[in-house]
Order: C-alpha cells, then structure tokens, then sequence
C-alpha cells in the first residue's frame, strides 16, 4: 500500500518507488498499532507524506528476520552475492531522477546535488560487487612443524545500520553494500526525517533479487527501534552516522552486548590558507567546502585560517563568492536550499550572535532568508576569536568563520586544538611545507588544494571523536567480517 500523499506527486515517474511502510522479510509492513509520523518538506513546511512509526516488538522482528536469512546469504557464493549487487546499482541509476527528486523532497538539497549524491550512492554498490569476489582466505607461513594456516574472513551475522538525514542515500549504501558484500544481513533504520530515500532502495533491492530478510528497512522512533537493537546479542554490528553525542550514547548502549561498532561522527573542518597559495582557487575551493549541502555536511569547513599576508585579500574575496549564491527551494536547483529543522537555524543565529559578541565582523549575510523559515543567509564572518562557540562548535549550516594566522606552527596548534578529526583542508604550493602539514594534522584525513576526496575506492574516517573504524575501500567491507584462524595437521 502507498500513501496518497506523496504518490500524488507528478514529477516522480515510477511511483512504486514511494513507500510508507517499512520493509521486513520481503514484505512491506504498516505497524501493528496503526501509527505514523509526517514527514515534511523543509522548504514550504508541507506534509508530503506519513510513514509508518513502529513499535520495538516490530523492530526485533526485524533482527528475526535477519537471523533467519544469514546462513543461506552467508554461505552463498561471491559471485551470486556481487550479481545482485549490480544489479541493484544498475537500477539505481536507472531510476536516478526519481531517486533524487524524491531526496528534495524530504531533503531539500539542491536538484544537482542530489543527483551527485545518488551516482555516490550508486558508486558504493557497483565498488562492493566486485570487492565481494575477492578471495576470503589468506595462506600464511606456518610457525609451527607440519601444521599449515589459514586465515579466514567470515561475515560478521547480523548488523545494525543507522543512517542520518543530510546524506540519505549515500550513507546507507556506502554501509548496506559493504555489509552485503561481506555476507551480513541488515536491519536498518533511517533518519525519520528522511526515510523516503532509504525505502526506495530497499524496493530497488527486491527488484535486484536481495532474498528476503537480507535487508530490512524499520521506520519509526530513533529509541523505540534502535535501542532494542543495541541490545539483542544476535546484532553482532552497529554502524552509525551522526552526531557525537548520538554516536557516544550508542557506544554505551551497545558495550554490554560487546558489539563491533563503526561510528561516522562529527566534524570541525579547518581550512588552512597559506599566502604561497593561488588565492582564486583556494577560495574557489572553500566556498565549496563551506556550503556544500547548505553547510549540513560532517566535512563542511568550520573554521577558516589565512595567513595574515593574504588575510585582507581572501575575506574580500571569499564574501564576493559567498554574496553571489543564490538560495531557494531544491527543486529550483539553488546554490543552497533550506536547513533540515528550526533548531538548525536556531544553531546558526546563535553562533553569528556569540560570534559578534566576541569581536568578530559581519561581512555579508547574519539572519535568517525570505525564501522560508528554514532558510538562512550564507553567511561570512571575519576576525572571529577562538573564543567564540562557532570555533569549537560544529556549525551545520551556511555561516563561514574566518580568522587570521601568523605561523606554520600557531595554526597547526589552532587547527588540532578540538575534540574532532575527520578532515583538514590544506592550500599552499610548498611540497615541504604540505608534507609537514599532513603529517602534523591530527586528521583522518587531509585535502590538499582541493575540496572533493572521497569516493568509494578510499577508507572515509576520522580520528578522536570523529569517529571509530572505517567506510569504503575494502577495508569498509572487512569491518563487517570476523577473521578466523584455522591451524590444521594432516596426520
């Protein structure tokens, strides 16, 4: 059954894609209660649909599900694994219009990034087909006297997926494709504020061929479906993407069940602009930093270093960049869109409001935009201490923190002075310089004279409490595989 609501959409062509019910063991389920969440579009505020809430009877359901389907996908081969895998890339973008008018709706990012998004999402299903082939059995040397080894790599069972509302397509294949590649099954819960996005894949996946129970998609309340999760000791993973406090909340709840945890948690990107730098491009590359996903991005650019040299230059000109974006409703294809919720633009107006407080200038923008309520003005400030909470705080919204520096040694200290790791990104020309650098940056990573780095090839992670464990490469589909010693004597 579809709802009404959203299926009366007519720019949206294969409406099967829009589901409101939650996908449990090959079928699509209403919760047993009757009862529903609206999910709105954060550019008008509209209702375009009602997804079923479920309770966490339903949710553990889910988890039987997926026990049940474990050792028939397990114990498949790779290659019928990898099959259906690309399959469901294949579908995905065939069906990649859909998917990303779908994503502004419920998102509200701009038309051309949510296309971008749905091939990244789709670039993670078509890497993990092939990496599912890859031999699972590695010879080593023996140690001992007429013994031979082997080491094994078996899927770790079942595993938890828990997704966020800024990247909802991307972030659930980039983990479901690992996992399913690995062997696992899947129970996962999707943002509430987003689950269009997540219950289209899964009707894509049973196009594909994923058996039943393979991937269970449960809509509903974060706690009422995830904490029972956290605690049944046949969840032997949980994978989350989201905020810190979230991500540590999760990590407690699971210690008692010893789960493996992979946890994509927040950002406090620096920007380092050193005065050797090319200065057009280095603000060329900020702005996209900055403002990419309307500054709702765990790698956005939160606080911004020039050295004083070319301080005065790159604010006069990164202000011009950021005055000409254009903002409005996704559909519209904008430079930036609206924030997902009021309490992120509350966030923004109070870090511009401290900011000032604390001495900073106000180059352009600092309140809210006439295109909506959920709309704010990109915004630039200069000058801003380290004192302010914009420089300690993650931002997740359009408001761009600059600051000048005198000293390779000052910035990395400024730079490496949070409680985050995920990313630094570095400009300048000097090879030396660029190696001291992206040696010294306590980061997981470190983007040098250029913004976009990620891709399904690499491992995406961050140090501190930035996170644990990796997503992506192969090393994204090992975190869901146990590796078992095998010492065995032919006498």
């Amino acid at each position: 059954m579809l709802d009404h609501a959203i299926t009366a959409r007519s720019d949206i062509a294969d409406k099967r894609l829009l589901r409101s019910f939650s996908y449990i063991d090959g079928k699509w389920r209403a919760a047993e209660s009757g009862a529903t969440f609206a999910v709105r579009n954060p550019a008008n505020l509209e209702t375009i649909g009602d997804v079923a809430s479920l309770s966490g009877a339903e949710a553990r359901s889910a988890v039987d599900a997926a026990q049940r389907a474990f050792g028939g996908w397990a114990q498949s081969l790779p290659q019928d694994r990898s099959a259906v895998l690309r399959r469901w890339h294949d579908l995905i973008l065939a069906h990649r219009e859909d998917l990303a008018r779908i994503m502004v709706l419920e998102q509200g990012k701009p038309l051309s990034e949510a296309r971008g998004e749905i091939d990244y999402a789709a670039s993670f299903v078509e890497f993990y087909a092939e990496e599912a082939k890859r031999p699972d059995i590695e010879g080593v040397t023996s140690h001992l006297p007429d013994a031979e080894v082997e080491l094994w790599l078996e899927p770790v069972g079942v595993v938890a997926l828990i997704t966020p509302w800024n990247f909802p397509s991307a972030m659930l294949t980039r983990k479901a494709a690992a996992a399913l590649a690995a062997g696992c099954t899947i129970v996962a819960h999707p943002s509430g504020e987003t689950p269009y996005s997540a219950l289209a894949l899964a009707e894509l996946a049973e196009r594909a061929g994923l058996p039943a129970g393979v991937l269970n998609v449960v809509t509903g309340d974060p706690a009422t479906i995830v904490e029972p999760w956290t605690q049944d000791t046949r969840v032997r993973a949980l994978s989350f993407t989201g905020s810190t406090g979230i991500g540590k909340l999760l990590y407690r709840q699971s210690a008692d069940t010893v789960k493996r945890l992979v946890l994509e948690l927040g950002g406090h990107a620096p920007v380092i602009v050193f005065a050797d730098a090319d200065l057009d491009a280095a603000v060329a590359e900020t702005v996209k930093a900055k403002f990419a996903t309307s500054g709702q991005d765990c790698l956005g650019a939160n606080r911004i270093y020039v050295e004083r040299a070319v301080y005065d230059a790159f604010c006069e000109r990164f202000a011009e960049a950021t005055r000409a974006l254009s903002v409005g409703e996704g559909m519209a294809d904008p430079d930036i869109g609206p924030l997902m919720n009021e309490a992120a633009v509350a966030k923004q107006a109070e870090h511009v409001a401290d900011a000032l407080s604390c001495g900073a200038r106000l180059a352009c923008g600092g309140a809210a935009h006439p295109a909506g309520p959920l709309f704010y003005q990109p915004t630039v400030l200069t000058d801003v201490p380290d004192t302010a909470r914009i420089m300690r705080e993650e931002t997740f919204g359009p408001v761009a923190a600059i600051t000048p520096f005198d000293t390779e040694e000052e910035v990395i200290r400024r730079a490496n002075d949070t409680e985050y790791g995920l990313v630094a990104y570095l400009h300048s020309i000097d090879p030396r310089r660029i190696y001291r650098l992206s040696r010294a940056l306590q980061f997981g990573m470190v983007a040098v004279n250029r913004t976009k780095v990620t891709g399904a090839p690499i491992p995406f992670g961050g140090t501190k409490q930035s996170g644990l464990g990796r997503e992506g490469a192969a090393t994204g589909m090992r975190e869901f595989m146990e590796i078992k010693y095998v010492c065995r004597d032919w006498a």
